[in-house]
């Protein structure tokens, strides 16, 4: 009887050395910060501690000249934290990482390299065509922080920037309020035996929790309106203490915009924000309340708002006072500069220790999350339904 031959030699038996995974060799990155030039900005993305932590561990980072002036920073404190300073903004838009609050304008595009990286607020709905397009011939893997998404599932920029525009409503509302603005001349503040201001907020997103916050800090009475009754509960949860909440009915609302001294709009739509306080409403306000429609980025959800601006904030329509200026945190730029510095800085870092973004938002699913241009091709779903534009499947890209 022949002895069965074996399908593999003996070379083939024996134990093989098994392939691991070659992990990432950390790299080096060169980031550029230009100076911003979009309207009434005044944030710049990283600070001088920021960039000291940066070039600590070998990265380059050229600063554009006053960069950060606006938000109290100066290049020589930039300077003294490793940065390069020039006064040459295509050195800057050269960088091969471009970060950015603003999205670039598109005469600032043509300065940016072919296959850059940019980091930036993307603005969706003030934004063209023709940047898509600018991003597409040059193959740019753009990233917008608004979308990116932290471990718990919140999106970390949006709700620092909310916090500070929350805050600023309520802060905003109490110097209009005061005589030396020719305000009714009322005083956030509890004073004994003085009855206390009345704030009606609408909307209990994180605006709404962090105006709720200061408004009862400043001994307020507040009143808030939401249709999410999960929202309202939570409102009272983080507030501490029992609060007027109810769902948005117009009996209730016009009942409580009669009486109060400050309203607050907060309210997102999925387009624009919806119009919940009609001009007949307003009409019957107090002589001398104060509307602030921090909503006016996305419409505002006051019949009577109009966009505004920070040299000229409100202006006075059926004798109330309206504050409509859009990108709120920009009024307090030192702020927001740390803020959005402090969401910035570890993702950087982290890309370097990853090797690179491509292998950052391969391990990183929020990180991923802000990813809408990949090497020019439009990965996010929501911008190829705007524009009508063809967009493919980040993870079909990044294995």
């Amino acid at each position: 009887m022949t002895k069965p031959t074996s399908p593999f030699t003996k070379a083939e038996l024996l134990p093989q050395e098994e392939t691991l995974e070659i992990l990432p060799k950390k790299g080096k990155l060169f980031i550029g910060i230009p100076k911003e030039t979009s309207y009434q900005e005044k944030r710049v993305c990283l600070t001088p501690d920021a960039v000291a932590a940066l070039t600590a561990h070998g990265h380059r980072v050229m600063i554009e000249t006053n960069a950060g002036i606006n938000a109290s920073f100066t290049d020589r404190e930039y300077s003294e934290a490793g940065a390069e300073i020039t006064n040459d903004t295509a050195k800057v838009f050269g960088c091969p990482i471009l970060l950015k609050v603003e999205p670039p304008s598109l005469d600032e595009m043509k300065m940016v390299n072919p296959q850059a990286v940019l980091i930036s607020a993307l603005q969706l709905k003030t934004q063209s065509k023709a940047f898509f397009h600018e991003l597409a011939k040059k193959r740019i893997t753009a990233m917008g922080f608004e979308f990116i998404r932290d471990s718990d599932g919140t999106y970390p920029a949006v709700r620092a920037l909310s916090e500070i525009a929350g805050t600023a409503a309520v802060l905003i509302a109490a110097e209009l309020m005061s005589s030396a603005q020719k305000g009714n001349g009322l005083m956030m503040g509890n004073i004994s035996g003085v009855p206390p201001v009345e704030v009606v907020i609408i909307g209990a997103g994180t605006v709404g929790e962090f105006a709720v916050r200061s408004a009862i800090g400043l001994g307020a009475n507040v009143k808030v309106f939401d249709n999410s009754i999960t929202k309202l509960r939570c409102i009272q949860t983080s507030a501490g203490r029992p609060l007027y909440t109810s769902t948005i009915q117009p009996k209730n609302l016009k009942k409580a915009l009669r009486r109060c001294d400050v309203v607050i709009g907060a309210v997102r739509g999925k387009d624009r924000s919806p119009i919940l306080v009609s001009e007949t409403m307003v009409e019957h306000m107090k002589t001398g309340a104060v509307i602030i429609d921090v909503s006016i980025d996305m419409g505002g959800c006051f019949e009577t708002s109009e966009i505004t601006s920070h040299d000229q904030p409100t202006f006075v329509k059926h004798g109330v006072v309206h504050y409509c200026v859009p990108n709120i945190p920009s009024r307090y730029a030192k702020t927001s500069s740390i803020s959005i510095s402090n969401i910035f800085t570890p993702y950087l870092l982290q890309i370097a220790d990853e090797g690179g973004i491509e292998n950052a938002v391969r391990f990183d699913k929020g990180l991923k999350n802000g990813l809408y241009y990949y090497h020019g091709i439009l990965t996010n779903r929501s911008i190829a339904e705007w524009f009508d534009l063809m967009y493919r499947d980040i993870n079909l890209l990044i294995l």
